[in-house]
């Protein structure tokens, strides 16, 4: 036979990381993100995202109402090939 001892706060520490880990990957796999998780994603502020990104017409954004909302993955596509095409330039 053997004994078990857990340590109750070592054992909520790790149940609040593995959470965490979960809600993250479950944010990550959002679709849609509004301007205020765009900023978050790309750590820019909204008017060098509007100067930078939205006067161009190829970036994906699209208007609900009078909010803009971005599809995660179109836009991590565009980043990719936008910084891609900064490196080529430099």
């Amino acid at each position: 036979m053997f004994e078990l001892k857990l340590d109750e706060n070592e054992l909520r520490a790790m149940f609040q990381m593995e959470v965490q880990k979960r809600l993250d990957r479950m944010e990550l796999d959002s679709m849609l993100l509004d301007s205020k998780k765009l900023c978050q994603m790309l750590s820019l502020s909204w008017p060098t995202i509007e100067k930078t990104f939205l006067s161009d017409p190829n970036f994906p954004k699209m208007r609900v109402g009078t909010k803009w909302m971005f599809n995660r993955n179109e836009v991590q596509a565009y980043i990719d090939r936008w910084s891609a095409d900064k490196r080529k330039r430099a």
